[in-house]
């Protein structure tokens, strides 16, 4: 699964073209203040955990909601599977210990 971080796609949709601009927005309609650093953080790399309450105060801020932020893909990842050792491969001392640790006498 892959997960695309979307603010600033979700931002410019909304003609919010600076984390300025999304500061002062989050300031107005939810009253939560976040440094300049976090919001630039938040508007240029991909985090890698959000806290609901800062999501949902984006969410606010840009009258969205949380699937415009985040996207999600679910296209499900091949993994080669090993196939099982035959028998045959199996080394003669360790088919005639048979799991003991002990040598042989």
């Amino acid at each position: 699964m892959k997960i695309r971080w979307r603010l600033r796609m979700a931002a410019a949709q909304r003609e919010v073209w600076t984390g300025t601009e999304l500061r002062r927005l989050r300031a107005e309609k939810v009253g939560l203040e976040l440094s300049s650093a976090s919001v630039s953080a938040l508007f240029t790399k991909e985090p890698s955990q959000v806290k609901m309450t800062t999501l949902a105060a984006l969410c606010t801020a840009l009258e969205c909601n949380p699937n415009d932020l985040i996207d999600v893909d679910t296209t499900p990842v091949e993994r080669p599977t090993a196939l099982p050792r035959p028998v045959t491969d199996i080394p003669k001392t360790a088919a005639s210990a048979r799991g003991r640790s002990m040598p042989p006498l």
